[in-house]
């Protein structure tokens, strides 16, 4: 575990949104300032300083994707990353990751046009797990063995609790 006292650290939520095909809803920001300029990350972002994890993943999904949750979704993946520049302006990401099962819909949140070119968001993909493990081109996924924990988390039984992530 990260040493909150001594990093900044910046605290994610993320939710992984299967529809009923068992596709996964993911956000594609395009990041000028990384060697990977392209990255499909599960929707979800900082945690406010005196907000809780759930709270924060509501108005999240809410704003960037316009999906209401009701209940509280399993926690089921939390990952740490400390490595320099990773974030800019953090020492560390904490996220923290929680299933989201719903119908298929078209993404459209309460942030207006420009808000989420403002975060990076430049598109909205429903994937299928063979279109990740599949997947050769450049852009890259986070994390980075997203098709193997997919593959884990749709075959298995739902982890007691939350399993702990790489990069």
């Amino acid at each position: 575990m990260l040493d909150s006292l001594s990093s900044v650290l910046r605290h994610a939520a993320r939710a992984i949104v299967l529809d009923a095909d068992d596709r996964l809803l993911l956000c594609r920001h395009s990041l000028e300032d990384r060697a990977a300029t392209v990255v499909w990350a599960a929707p979800g972002g900082g945690v406010e300083p005196t907000e809780a994890p759930l709270a924060a993943l509501r108005r999240e999904l809410r704003e960037e994707i316009g999906l209401a949750v009701e209940t509280d979704p399993p926690h089921i993946w939390h990952q740490e990353v400390h490595a320099p520049g990773h974030a800019p302006g953090f020492d560390a990401v904490v996220g923290d990751f929680y299933l989201v099962r719903t119908t298929s819909f078209t993404p459209r949140g309460a942030l207006s046009d420009h808000e989420p070119a403002a975060e990076n968001i430049t598109d909205f993909r429903w994937w299928r797990l063979p279109g990740i493990s599949g997947y050769r081109g450049a852009d890259v996924f986070a994390p980075r063995d997203l098709a193997t924990l997919l593959q884990v988390l749709m075959t298995e039984a739902m982890p007691r609790r939350p399993v702990l992530l790489g990069l």
